[in-house]
């Protein structure tokens, strides 16, 4: 991608956004990882062993959904001119579904199923840029655990004489923006949805088409 946008705007928004979706499907939808999907896998088995009930069973759905959305990702990809396209769409459709979600939700709704799965095709296609992108942003930004063992591995750096020099000095400051960004984006989904409902996922939509366009 020759393209290149400000890596910590890209950095602190994908996070905030991966954030703010993974909280917010969390709580105002049984649950349901929509940013770390494989998070449902350990969700699924608790349901079960509780006695799943049917909707229980929907969780695994968002396997093939995401699948999807990273293999359409992986297949456009190369036949766009800008990488960022890829964002272009993912704040589209995020902006799309809470748009939707206050025409359309009601409790017990066909769309109020729809749209949490919506939501995990949004964070494919994020997953999916990660991946393709790996320069464009300072970390991966849907899943932290490998951010923060990095960061550990460089504070325990810091701990180990003769290892810290200014040749090999941890970026601290991108760890913690990405990192940070996406605790930010945990807090504010979390909040946002529990009050107001899914139809708040499109502000980060209306974040990443901001991001696209500056």
């Amino acid at each position: 991608m020759d393209e290149k946008k400000n890596i910590a705007y890209i950095s602190i928004c994908l996070a905030f956004a991966a954030g703010f979706c993974d909280a917010a499907t969390f709580t105002a939808a049984d649950e349901l990882f929509s940013a770390h999907v494989t998070g449902n896998f350990v969700v699924f088995a608790y349901d079960l062993i509780r006695g799943a009930e049917a909707k229980s069973w929907l969780k695994l759905l968002s396997f093939p959904v995401f699948t999807i959305a990273v293999i359409a990702a992986g297949w456009f990809a190369p036949k766009l001119k800008s990488g960022y396209t890829l964002l272009l769409v993912e704040g589209a459709i995020l902006l799309g579904a809470g748009a939707l979600d206050i025409a359309l939700g009601r409790p017990g709704s066909t769309w109020g199923m729809v749209m949490p799965y919506i939501v995990v095709l949004a964070m494919g296609i994020q997953n999916a840029f990660g991946r393709l992108y790996t320069t464009a942003a300072y970390a991966p930004t849907t899943m932290m655990t490998g951010n923060v063992t990095q960061l550990t591995l460089d504070i325990a750096k810091i701990l180990m004489p003769g290892v810290w020099t200014s040749d090999h000095r941890p970026a601290f400051a991108k760890q913690f923006m990405v990192i940070g960004g996406f605790l930010a984006g945990c807090l504010a989904g979390a909040f946002l949805a529990a009050h107001f409902g899914m139809w708040t996922v499109a502000l980060p939509g209306a974040l990443l088409l901001l991001l696209f366009f500056i």
